[in-house]
């Protein structure tokens, strides 16, 4: 079955960094376009950034993480990361990788990001 596992999170101070991974299994990840959503307390979830399946991997980004968050992928690991950089407590919230195959979505548990000083 689909399994999304992400890691990587944790506490951080503000202009700080982290990558986030999520590794992928049971399906063919180079296939499919992966997205990263973000979920912070009392507030809906959000798109953070998305990145297509082609050899290119052509990426977009919500405009709030454009220049700070880059999205990327290896294949030959099925893994899918998020590299943050310049962190805002704005920020912090539960991360989520996600994927959509055959109209279906599915989720990992997410990981704990916290920027505080």
């Amino acid at each position: 079955q689909v399994q999304l596992v992400e890691s990587g999170g944790g506490l951080v101070r503000p202009g700080g960094s982290l990558r986030l991974s999520c590794a992928a299994s049971g399906f063919t990840f180079s296939m499919y376009t992966m997205s990263w959503y973000r979920q912070a307390p009392g507030k809906e979830r959000e798109w953070v950034a998305t990145i297509t399946s082609n050899v290119v991997g052509s990426r977009n980004y919500a405009d709030s993480m454009k220049g700070r968050f880059t999205i990327s992928r290896d294949n030959a690991k099925n893994t899918l990361y998020l590299q943050m950089n310049s962190l805002k407590p704005e920020d912090t919230a539960v991360y989520f990788c996600n994927t959509n195959i055959r109209l279906v979505n599915y989720w990992g548990q997410g990981t704990q990001v916290t920027v505080s000083s």
